[in-house]
């Protein structure tokens, strides 16, 4: 049996954490974490979810058409990859395709956020 890849990774609702982005990115830097998944990154004036971040390469998505809601992935810069674009921002969905190393298979990468007031036709597109 070959070798096992492990990833380090960590998911939080910024809206949850107020000002607190100063102590994520300390205990990122910490724990050593090689993806970072982030949803309602948007608080307000006093906080920026959505900053690079020492080692790390910043994919973001914005909500389209209101305020507010961005999702984010913080994914360590040693790792090559790519944000794949389905077109379709009615939803907010970021993915990101990482590619193996070694003959290892590419790993596919997700952040999404469902807003609670979110319609049947975006639910339909955000379930495919």
């Amino acid at each position: 049996m070959g070798s096992v890849v492990q990833w380090k990774c960590i998911y939080t609702n910024a809206c949850n954490m107020g000002n607190n982005q100063e102590e994520l990115e300390a205990i990122v830097q910490w724990e050593n974490y090689d993806i970072v998944a982030i949803t309602e990154a948007w608080c307000d004036d006093s906080c920026n979810w959505t900053a690079a971040m020492d080692g790390y390469k910043l994919f973001r998505r914005d909500r389209q058409g209101r305020r507010g809601g961005v999702v984010a992935l913080y994914v360590r810069e040693c790792f090559e990859c790519l944000e794949l674009n389905d077109g379709d921002n009615r939803v907010e969905c970021l993915w990101v395709r990482i590619r193996g190393k070694a003959n290892k298979a590419d790993i596919m990468v997700g952040v999404c956020y469902r807003p609670p007031n979110q319609g049947e036709e975006a639910d339909e597109i955000f379930y495919k």
